[in-house]
């Protein structure tokens, strides 16, 4: 090197945290990424951000499109060099045959997390594409990395909060994390909540590991893994019990005084207005949801009390919803949660006081709460608790802050498309109805003929999803598989097709809003290429825009023009591609926060409210009120199994590496060169294991491997592994790992996909039955 040294603003898109950073290029050469403070995102940047140029130059990186020659199971797949004509006409027409000869039901799109990869660049034109296709199906893991966030909030809030409705840090009061550690999974939110606990703010954190920020935590609850929901069902029952709720906000924006029948469990109609439900204001009044008004004023409405009601079928007797909620918590006291979580009923108690005296209170929630299987009820839990504070939309609380005007890549499908997901089916209220495919929705379906055609970018489907060797039979299963990625990896050897991805890095990207607070969601930003791409290698996008004109829907992508895209997304903000490469540093759109916004518009409910009940899940036979169910494979519900199994098994996201990518990378590999699992000394003494030795993990669905890691911090009863684990390190001389049999690593290859949430079919990767014993 030695030559001249330029800094470019840019941001790193290697996750959701997106953060804002300064790209050091040295006669011409990326060499390093830095933190950019004047950046909203900006005041770090993780060691996987910190290791691009590694990726970017790695000697393993994809260059060429190849095709299959072997058959699917050979050793050898027999990858013969293709042009990229020949691979983009192939999937083309394998896609169009599929569906022509299948219905379109059989091609199914799938992508990486645009959490926790890249994909966030180009996910919205994969959508579009398969819309545009008439494709009803793209896998994306949201019932293990989205569902708690965007589908289960749904049915109490009509919005996805926090997805949309982001914690307000700069101004909050109080933070809870919830299953969520940001200083591994949004650097963004875990620099701004040290600068909010500088100024006095609470912190609490429910995880079952002292990870991150539970080190500064005003309270850390060290809850059993999957007994989420019995927390939040006692701090409810605490804060009702204690009057710690909004009250004044409990009346008149959640549907709290709607009246429940005794007899049927569910909400009173008006009679003759099937639409209308009915209130007690010392007498029926009616609630007309279409105007989101009662007959009276909110304030005379009743939240408490038996009353009997007359109708033309006789009198009824009916509780408002809140009484109906305050009886099914108070079956949930501290103590009995206690027993059930392992945290302290007084250390409930004290956190439900600190919710309360410490507003506004922000929120957040992730995978650690979405990969169980009772996510959905869980979340419900988590929502009514969240929803006494008050706190929803205001200043210091979760707001969706004001947006820069632009034109959606992918507008929402129409309920007409929504039906066709596989999946939908079995589960109508779940990932299926907003268009998304769980993994064991289309393992299924790939096995029994109904997927003909798959065709992923950068979604290591087999490494990611549970029940690792039926995902590889479904996989063989499919007629036609094309993969999209940056290294061959588990799932993209068992495709026909693979082409090389050029890194993030050496692509353009457009960037609308960060998405963190009002600062961030104003920045515009155009993410310039810091180097070439390697070999052949091609964009997300440049793949996309491609693809859809041998699809015959080019007009939907501009005629292959990226450029004009962008110009039509920016197009209602006034900002033009110019005035973005001239300001590499991205252009800021002044705009204002509005809070309380459901005054004028209530919430996207049935009740326009928020909902406590929920109707829409009563109707499907799910419980109407949150509440608790013990994980499906634990001591409690499964006895017959915790002789041999005893220890409950989770698992975490790693620091150092982006879910199953980059153990190929020294840089990151040196800090972890061996798959773990974290668990107490004292279990491990029990056992004979000293630290870092070799140990089983034994599942009832088999046994992979892990070094051991000693955790003081967690309950003796739990143990937690890492998944992904494959890749090995050349240059560190460290091996990779079979993705099944003997010496396997990996994680998933022993944990199930099913039982599934009822609603959602997340699977319980984080709550499942163990035993840990010397290799």
């Amino acid at each position: 090197m030695g030559g001249a040294v330029r800094r470019v603003p840019t941001y790193c898109p290697l996750c959701v945290s997106k953060c804002g950073a300064t790209a050091v290029i040295d006669d011409g050469v990326f060499v390093a990424l830095e933190p950019d403070p004047s950046h909203p995102t900006g005041q770090a940047v993780c060691i996987k951000g910190k290791a691009a140029p590694a990726v970017l130059n790695h000697p393993d990186r994809l260059l060429y499109p190849v095709r299959r020659t072997a058959p699917k199971g050979a050793a050898d797949p027999g990858w013969q060099r293709i042009s990229w004509d020949e691979a983009l006409d192939t999937i083309a027409a394998r896609l169009t045959a599929a569906a022509r000869e299948y219905g379109p039901e059989s091609v199914v799109f799938a992508s990486a997390s645009p959490s926790t990869s890249a994909m966030s660049d180009a996910i919205d034109w994969v959508d579009r594409l398969r819309r545009a296709v008439g494709s009803p199906n793209l896998a994306v893991y949201m019932e293990l990395c989205a569902w708690g966030r965007m589908g289960a909030p749904l049915f109490t809030f009509g919005a996805p909060v926090p997805a949309a409705y982001m914690p307000d840090l700069d101004n909050a009061g109080c933070i809870l994390f919830w299953g969520y550690n940001p200083s591994v999974a949004r650097l963004a939110h875990a620099t701004a909540t040290t600068a909010a606990l500088r100024l006095g703010a609470k912190l609490v954190v429910v995880d079952p590991r002292r990870a991150g920020l539970a080190s500064k935590a005003d309270h850390w609850l060290r809850v059993r893994p999957g007994t989420d929901a019995a927390l939040a069902l006692a701090m409810t029952q605490v804060m009702i019990t204690r009057g710690w709720y909004d009250e004044d906000f409990v009346r008149r924006w959640t549907n709290a005084p709607l009246l429940v029948r005794s007899d049927t469990g569910e909400l009173l109609r008006a009679d003759g207005d099937p639409a209308g439900y009915v209130a007690w204001a010392g007498r029926p009044v009616r609630y007309d949801p279409s105007a989101g008004r009662y007959e009276v004023d909110e304030s005379q409405l009743d939240l408490t009390g038996t009353h009997v009601v007359p109708t033309a079928a006789g009198q009824v007797v009916c509780r408002p919803v809140f009484a109906v909620l305050a009886e099914e918590c108070a079956r949930m006291t501290p103590e009995a949660a206690a027993e059930l979580t392992g945290v302290p009923a007084e250390e409930i108690e004290a956190c439900a006081r600190t919710l309360w005296e410490s507003r506004p209170v922000a929120f957040y929630t992730w995978s650690g709460l979405e990969q169980h299987n009772n996510v959905t009820q869980t979340v419900r839990a988590i929502d009514v608790l969240y929803t006494l504070t008050g706190c929803l939309d205001a200043p210091g609380g979760n707001v969706l802050f004001s947006a820069v005007p632009a034109n959606p890549v992918a507008p929402r499908a129409a309920a007409a498309e929504q039906v066709q997901a596989l999946g939908f089916t079995e589960r109508p209220l779940g990932p299926a109805r907003l268009g998304f495919v769980t993994g064991s929705a289309l393992y299924e379906a790939a096995l029994d003929g109904r997927v003909r055609a798959l065709l992923t970018f950068g979604a290591n489907l087999v490494m990611a999803h549970g029940d690792t060797a039926r995902g590889r039979k479904a996989l063989a299963a499919v007629d036609f598989v094309a993969h999209a990625d940056l290294f061959m990896n588990p799932t993209a050897e068992l495709a026909d097709i693979v082409l090389p991805v050029a890194a993030a890095f050496e692509a353009e990207a457009l960037r609308i809003g960060f998405e963190t607070s009002q600062d961030a969601q104003s920045l515009v930003q155009l993410r310039t290429p810091l180097a070439a791409p390697r070999g052949e290698a091609r964009s997300d996008l440049q793949i996309l825009f491609a693809l859809a004109e041998r699809l015959g829907v080019g007009d939907q992508f501009f005629g292959g023009d990226i450029e004009a895209a962008f110009r039509h997304q920016l197009e209602p903000a006034g900002i033009t591609l110019e005035q973005l490469r001239d300001n590499p540093a991205g252009v800021r759109v002044p705009l204002t926060t509005a809070y309380r916004k459901y005054r004028d518009t209530g919430f996207r409910t049935p009740t326009r409210k928020i909902e406590l009940y929920s109707e829409t899940l009563g109707a499907a036979g799910a419980p109407p009120l949150p509440t608790y169910s013990e994980p499906a494979t634990s001591p409690r519900s499964r006895p017959d199994l915790a002789a041999e199994f005893p220890l409950v098994l989770t698992c975490a996201k790693s620091l150092w590496f982006c879910e199953s990518q980059h153990r190929g990378i020294a840089a990151l590999r040196k800090s972890m060169p061996d798959p773990q699992v974290e668990l107490h000394p004292d279990t491990a003494a029990a056992r004979g294991i000293a630290a870092g030795d070799w140990v089983r993990i034994s599942t009832p669905a088999g046994s992979v491997q892990a070094r051991a890691k000693f955790n003081a911090g967690l309950d003796p009863s739990v143990v937690c592994g890492q998944h992904g684990w494959w890749q090995g390190c050349a240059d560190l001389d460290l091996p990779g790992y079979p993705v099944e049999g003997p010496g396997s690593a990996n994680l998933n290859l022993v944990l199930p996909q099913q039982p599934g949430d009822p609603i959602s079919d997340s699977a319980p990767l984080r709550s499942s039955l163990c035993d840990i014993t010397p290799l």
